[in-house]
């Protein structure tokens, strides 16, 4: 275990050191999760484009519920497992610290949970449609996850648990989703002409 610490810590101090003044205020930018709003109300648009609006409701219903349950389980493991941030470690003297604030525990990254998980749920349902917007939105929750290491809050480790949560919590909301609109067909069904195949 200690030899997996070291191995994270040396990871995260290279990963972080390879952060250049000038690239700063673009990675502050990105880690704030409001600044995620034009994304946000781009995918907004295709889902509304793409199914008609119970569905769309039903979608943002659940991935309201994944953002939910990536930052309560984020929580609980944070309060469980009590792994100090990398910017409140001695070794940061080696690194690069941006954020403007620490806070005490960091494993997992929700920000890595919530990013991967909304842009597999959402990707995944809207790439028959939109055949570029899983690779597009899958790079935006690439750039969100490594600013956490960029600006000094998370470990490695904790973006890999995080990505490990998301793929489960989108997983879990595509099977939700499939479940809930073949149990209720007839509510949903479509009242106007569409794209048949929405699963991808």
């Amino acid at each position: 275990m200690e030899k997996l610490k070291q191995l994270d810590t040396q990871l995260f101090l290279f990963l972080n050191n390879l952060g250049v003044e000038p690239w700063d205020p673009f990675w502050l930018w990105i880690t704030e999760k409001y600044n995620s709003l034009p994304v946000h109300a781009f995918i907004l648009v295709l889902l509304f484009l793409k199914f008609h609006w119970k569905k769309a409701t039903l979608i943002l219903i659940l991935v309201a519920l994944l953002i939910t349950l990536s930052d309560q389980m984020s929580n609980v493991f944070k309060d469980f497992f009590q792994r100090s941030r990398p910017c409140n470690e001695d070794f940061m003297s080696e690194g690069r610290f941006i954020a403007k604030r620490c806070g005490n525990f960091g494993f997992f990254s929700a920000h890595a949970a919530t990013s991967l998980a909304v842009a597999l749920f959402i990707g995944s349902l809207l790439q028959t449609k939109f055949k570029y917007i899983l690779p597009f939105l899958l790079v935006w929750a690439f750039l969100v996850t490594y600013s956490r290491i960029y600006i000094g809050v998370h470990y490695p480790a904790d973006i890999l648990m995080g990505w490990f949560i998301g793929v489960c919590l989108a997983l879990l909301g595509l099977r939700a989703y499939r479940f809930i609109t073949e149990r209720y067909s007839d509510f949903f069904e479509r009242t106007r002409i569409k794209d048949s195949s929405e699963y991808g």
